[in-house]
């Protein structure tokens, strides 16, 4: 069932169910009564990330009280996409950039992954969590992925379950088409991962290629910025072997 873009949706840190009704957080009240000129019999979209999607009426009790009754689900909960996307923290901008898009593009869990190169680093997984759940609401996803703790990459390749292929971007890969390489994997468990702006160095180059679970691919000619391989990278996983097939 499509997502309907024509209504306000929010993401409610809480059960749903039908004709329960929810007390709003001071910033939901804000937003939609004080930002969106939201009355009484009002109605937005709620979800969880576990009940589906419901259409709620905005109920105001009292001048700073606003709840939400969730009236009927609109869809059925949706699981979690199983493409992990690991990446080498960026700054902070092009970070939550990042974050964002990964979450349109189909991934169901967030890794950051600390790099020799890396020049970015996570100060707040609150704040990363915190775009996931922005892009969900934006872009009609039901299944919310989750942000872990930063890893070392020797670290998260040690213990790394070997049925997950980890597919890396190599910008020192002879071939620039990735499209032959990506079809010849026939693994459905996969990973994604995207080097640091200053690209891995020639150890990490060496350690994950030497790995039985690592596939390296090119992302063509150019030279891209981490924030745009990410996105590109994303695409032709989905594409070829991913979600969009």
């Amino acid at each position: 069932m499509r997502a309907n873009f024509r209504m306000q949706r929010l993401f409610i840190d809480t059960p749903l169910s039908a004709g329960r009704a929810l007390e709003a957080t001071s910033d939901h009240f804000n937003y939609l009564v004080n930002v969106l000129r939201m009355t009484e019999g009002d109605e937005v979209l709620v979800f969880n990330g576990h009940d589906g999607e419901w259409r709620a009426r905005l109920l105001l009790p009292t001048r700073k009280k606003l709840l939400l009754q969730p009236i009927e689900q609109t869809r059925p909960q949706s699981p979690l996409p199983d493409l992990h996307y690991l990446f080498a923290p960026l700054k902070v901008g092009r970070l939550d950039y990042l974050v964002q898009k990964a979450v349109e593009m189909g991934a169901g869990l967030l890794q950051p992954v600390m790099t020799q190169h890396v020049q970015g680093k996570i100060t707040s997984l609150e704040r990363l969590q915190a775009n996931v759940v922005e892009a969900a609401e934006q872009c009609g996803v039901l299944a919310v992925p989750q942000v872990t703790a930063p890893v070392k990459l020797k670290d998260l390749l040690d213990t790394w379950p070997a049925d997950r292929r980890i597919i890396f971007c190599d910008e020192g890969e002879e071939s620039q088409n990735p499209l032959p390489i990506l079809n010849e994997i026939k693994e459905r468990k996969l990973a994604l991962l995207i080097g640091p702006e200053g690209g891995f160095s020639e150890e990490e180059r060496t350690l994950l290629r030497s790995l039985a679970f690592v596939t390296a691919i090119p992302l063509g000619p150019r030279i891209l910025r981490a924030d745009t391989a990410a996105v590109a990278a994303l695409a032709l996983v989905q594409a070829t072997i991913g979600d969009w097939r």
